[in-house]
């Protein structure tokens, strides 16, 4: 059974990314898709001047547009025979992907990012960051576009 990773966020859904991952999705595979939630800027002042009805945070709207990206990549990939499962993770993926690395194998680490002038991960070094920390498994970087809207 051919194991993948995927990390991805706003370019789930993408042509590219898809793209990549179909070579995977022919035959016996298994992969899971961590979602990093994007951090916004000027989280702090969301809500400014302070109103009196409740309004969701930053943190919160970031968390809920990931989770609808992922289930509608999770129903992609299991409409074309894969097994998949997902969650949504901290900014800062490397930490929850040295985890899996170590609870099992995988054949390879696809990280998918926003073309360079917009993505945050690139100016992070995360496809590096990524490689540096999968010494067991190939980490590939797809450049994709942003994904469908929800």
């Amino acid at each position: 059974m051919t194991r993948i990773l995927v990390v991805a966020n706003q370019t789930l859904g993408c042509p590219e990314l898809e793209e990549a991952l179909a070579p995977y999705t022919e035959g016996d595979a298994e992969m899971i898709v961590v979602a990093p939630i994007s951090v916004s800027e000027g989280e702090s002042q969301w809500d400014y001047p302070p109103i009196d009805r409740y309004i969701p945070s930053a943190e919160q709207i970031a968390h809920a547009l990931a989770g609808g990206r992922l289930e509608h990549e999770l129903d992609r990939l299991k409409r074309l025979g894969v097994t998949a499962r997902g969650e949504i993770v901290d900014h800062d993926p490397v930490g929850r992907v040295q985890e899996l690395l170590g609870e099992s194998e995988f054949d390879a680490v696809l990280v998918c990012t926003l073309p360079t002038r917009l993505s945050r991960w690139l100016r992070m070094d995360l496809p590096g960051r990524l490689a540096r920390a999968a010494v067991t498994a190939p980490v590939v970087h797809v450049p994709g576009s942003a994904g469908p809207s929800l």
